[in-house]
């Protein structure tokens, strides 16, 4: 069961928010002079659970985010978000970027940077303790970050898995 995505099923009764990550100018030096296009990355969310990233890409600044948002609905994930913090702590790679996300008590905050904290807030944590190593670059931290966010399993799921009781879990 170990790495078993929670993917959400249907978009129609979920009210997503989205954040803009980041946006990126590219330029295409043809003949005729230059091509300017932008490239955005998304992330949307519930705040309750449900986050899920997008790019999209486009001639114009709105159009890509648009685009972004769009993609984003398609690949939602559910989180576990116990009391604004998450079950347990987890650390991930994706490409370059490193990403630890340790639960904090109530009242400590959002502490993390950038690319990530979009991320959280849009899932709905309010209580968590991040750091991310190795590269910055927006698109790898979110896909870290969201692959982290992924792999979190709280005890209902765990004992599900294991086929014992809850309190079995805790006990060990």
């Amino acid at each position: 069961m170990a790495g078993q995505i929670n993917r959400v099923k249907s978009t129609n009764d979920l009210e997503l928010k989205d954040r803009l990550v980041a946006i990126n100018r590219v330029t295409k030096v043809t003949k005729g002079g230059r091509a300017f296009s932008f490239a955005a990355i998304v992330v949307v969310g519930n705040e309750d659970g449900v986050v899920g990233y997008g790019l999209g890409k486009a001639g114009e600044v709105t159009a890509a985010i648009a685009k972004g948002a769009e993609a984003a609905k398609k690949n939602l994930i559910r989180v576990p978000v116990l009391k604004g913090t998450i079950p347990h702590e987890q650390t991930t790679k994706f490409g370059g970027a490193e990403v630890i996300l340790i639960p904090a008590s109530h009242g400590t905050g959002l502490k993390a940077g950038g690319a990530m904290r979009a991320v959280l807030e849009s899932v709905g944590i309010t209580d968590v303790l991040a750091k991310s190593k190795g590269s910055s670059n927006p698109h790898n931290l979110v896909k870290a970050t969201i692959k982290a966010l992924s792999e979190m399993r709280d005890a209902y799921a765990v004992a599900k898995a294991r086929g014992i009781s809850v309190e079995r879990v805790f006990k060990g």
